[in-house]
């Protein structure tokens, strides 16, 4: 979706020049003939929708002066960019003091403008990922910060923000990269543990001879290696939330070490002769189904009913489809912001061609598909030829690939509906390395993440696994 710039000069000529010019460039364009209106704009229903302010500083009644001193201290992270044709350094002193982000004296060149516009986009576009950055190292994440357009996701939302206002364990079910990490310390961010410790541990990712000692903690010489006293993860979240992904994966024996860690409020450190109590938040998460892991067996039916006291279950990115526009224009800003790259959006066919695919690897993946192809372009709009690994399973791919004259027929491997490619848009091989990647992506959705299953399946070793997961960008420990 194109950003929105808001126009703002008493002279209707300027106006419309600038309008013409702004919307050249492929921003959306609202205009307004003075400070009063624009004022009345951006405090307005679609003042919501304003990502720009270009505005004229001299202007009868109220000036762009004015305006700049009411705005900003009620909306600090809108981009101003002002223009007059007073360019002395006491009035550009003054601007800028009052909020301006950049300043351009009339006449302006569309080079001009466009440097302006895009410099002063990305260094908003980078604030707000900065701030982001810093609600989530603080660990007070907001709900806000995560995007929700769609019915189900906002459903999701509901009740995590319900969840959050006790202190009662939450089990955060959903397919790998849905994002149960960030939903969980968005629920932390809104609770009264917000700012406080937040802990995440991949319990999948833990070799099972240090489970119980990472979880828990461990004296000196307790065992083999055990040079020194260490802290478990219960201990280091202390006051505030534990987070155990993938929680499924525990062994059977610290299965129980944990449900006694639960019920009594403490944990017992390996080779420690007392018990060590802790106060904490319990978030887990799984992407299996653990009431069939517990028919089989493998999980302890006591310690599932104390983990799902509050279940939420978290949509996968094909259930979600209004998300994923604004994910897309999301990811696109905040790559192409942080590699300095051009790129100021997507096509619509590329975009409808996104929003249909199916995402077997949800949100993480999606971010993966728009990072590559963001740091590969040099255009300002990314095409359907930026995304090679998808192209050809969207309906949008399957109509492009029928123009070229092919058919289903010979696209897809024996499996017929698993998703390989074979041919791009236009009819040719793709690389190897593309249905490569493409495997290990179908691979690790099919496996449920089991990653000697899926090596073994793939005919390669599990060290060669994990390299070319990292090589692909996902995250090792999220495939653990």
């Amino acid at each position: 979706m194109a950003q929105t710039v808001l126009i703002v000069d008493d002279d209707p000529a300027q106006r419309r020049l600038l309008e013409s010019v702004v919307g050249a460039q492929g921003y959306r364009t609202l205009t307004a003939s003075d400070g009063r209106v624009a004022l009345e704009t951006l405090r307005g229903p679609k003042g919501g929708s304003v990502d720009l302010l270009l505005l004229d500083l001299v202007m009868p009644g109220v000036s762009g002066m004015n305006v700049l001193e009411e705005i900003r201290p009620e909306m600090p992270a809108l981009p101003i960019v002002v223009l007059t044709a007073n360019g002395s350094v006491t009035t550009v002193v003054q601007a800028m003091q009052a909020g301006a982000n950049d300043f351009i004296v009339k006449p302006a060149s569309p080079e001009r403008l466009q440097v302006s516009i895009q410099n002063a986009l990305k260094i908003n576009v980078l604030a707000g990922e900065l701030s982001k950055l810093s609600r989530k190292s603080d660990n007070r994440l907001l709900f806000s910060d995560l995007i929700a357009k769609s019915l189900v996701m906002r459903q999701s939302i509901m009740l995590a923000e319900r969840a959050a206002q006790s202190n009662i364990p939450i089990l955060i079910e959903g397919e790998s990269g849905v994002g149960k990490e960030v939903m969980a310390r968005a629920i932390q961010g809104a609770s009264d543990r917000s700012g406080r410790s937040f802990v995440a541990v991949n319990c999948g990712a833990i070799p099972e001879n240090l489970v119980e000692s990472i979880l828990f903690g461990h004296e000196k010489g307790s065992f083999t290696g055990a040079t020194s006293k260490k802290i478990g993860k219960f201990q280091e979240a202390d006051g505030g939330t534990l987070f155990l992904d993938e929680v499924g994966e525990l062994p059977l024996n610290v299965q129980v070490k944990l449900l006694r860690a639960i019920q009594e409020g403490e944990v017992d450190p390996v080779g420690s002769a007392k018990p060590v109590k802790v106060d904490i938040r319990l978030i887990s998460a799984t992407n299996k189904n653990l009431q069939q892991l517990v028919a089989e067996g493998t999980f302890r039916e006591d310690l599932y009913y104390r983990l799902n006291v509050f279940p939420l279950n978290l949509p996968p990115l094909r259930d979600r489809k209004d998300d994923i526009p604004e994910l897309i224009d999301y990811f696109v800003r905040k790559v192409s912001a942080e590699e300095g790259k051009p790129v100021r959006g997507i096509e619509a066919s590329a975009r409808d061609m996104l929003t249909e695919y199916r995402w077997p690897g949800n949100v993480r993946q999606l971010e993966n598909a728009v990072y590559r192809a963001v740091v590969l372009s040099d255009r300002e709009l990314l095409t359907l030829h930026d995304f090679p690994q998808i192209v050809g399973i969207g309906s949008q791919g399957e109509q492009a690939m029928a123009s070229a004259g092919m058919d289903g027929e010979g696209l897809h491997g024996s499996a017929g509906g698993s998703g390989v490619t074979a041919f791009d848009a236009d009819g040719h091989l793709r690389t190897l390395a593309e249905v490569e990647a493409e495997m290990i992506h179908l691979a690790i959705h099919k496996y449920s993440n089991h990653m000697s299953e899926i090596a073994r399946r793939l005919g390669i070793g599990r060290s060669t696994l994990y390299r070319k997961v990292r090589e692909l960008g996902l995250d090792v420990r999220e495939a653990g």
